[in-house]
């Protein structure tokens, strides 16, 4: 685990459970993710550090536009504590605590070629019946893999790719 993530995790539970607490969740998560995007844009990225620009020219750049002042408080902490660069990963932790709250699992599917829509279906139903609760699916291609998919859900990781069994079966042949 980083030092970044160790950092951020503190800040993501405190303003998880504010959005919890107010009954915002998506519209603290709206806000965190535009301001999370505007942290890790490398020309802003550079002026987060930079003493010459002040707390409130910060703020102004990486508010939503309807930021409620509780999400603008919770960004003057960062800045006074010099954490603004940790917006991304606070972002991830936040919308980690949302999905656990929610009972959704986050999966990516990363397959050989792109998968059709009953193939996604059926992999998405599987999966909903695997982990008993609702799954938020997100998909890549790489052509690497030579066939299969492999499939990404937090903890569980199901490695069905060619790949994978051509290594395996290379491991087996060698010894």
């Amino acid at each position: 685990m980083s030092q970044s993530t160790t950092l951020a995790r503190p800040y993501a539970r405190a303003l998880f459970l504010l959005a919890k607490q107010e009954g915002a969740l998506n519209a603290y998560s709206s806000q965190l993710a535009f301001s999370a995007q505007a942290a890790a844009m490398p020309n802003v990225a550079g002026l987060l550090g930079d003493p010459r620009i002040g707390a409130e020219a910060l703020l102004d750049l990486l508010s939503h536009p309807e930021s409620s002042d509780a999400m603008r408080r919770f960004l003057a902490v960062l800045a006074e504590n010099g954490r603004l660069s940790l917006l991304p990963e606070i972002l991830a932790l936040f919308e980690a605590l949302r999905a656990e709250s929610e009972h959704v699992v986050k999966a990516r599917i990363t397959s050989a070629a792109p998968l059709s829509a009953e193939s996604l279906n059926s992999l998405t139903e599987a999966l909903k019946k695997r982990f008993g609760s609702d799954v938020d699916v997100q998909t890549a291609v790489d052509a690497a893999l030579i066939g299969g998919a492999i499939i990404d859900a937090g903890d569980v990781v199901i490695d069905g790719s060619v790949r994978n069994k051509l290594s395996r079966l290379n491991a087996s042949l060698v010894n």
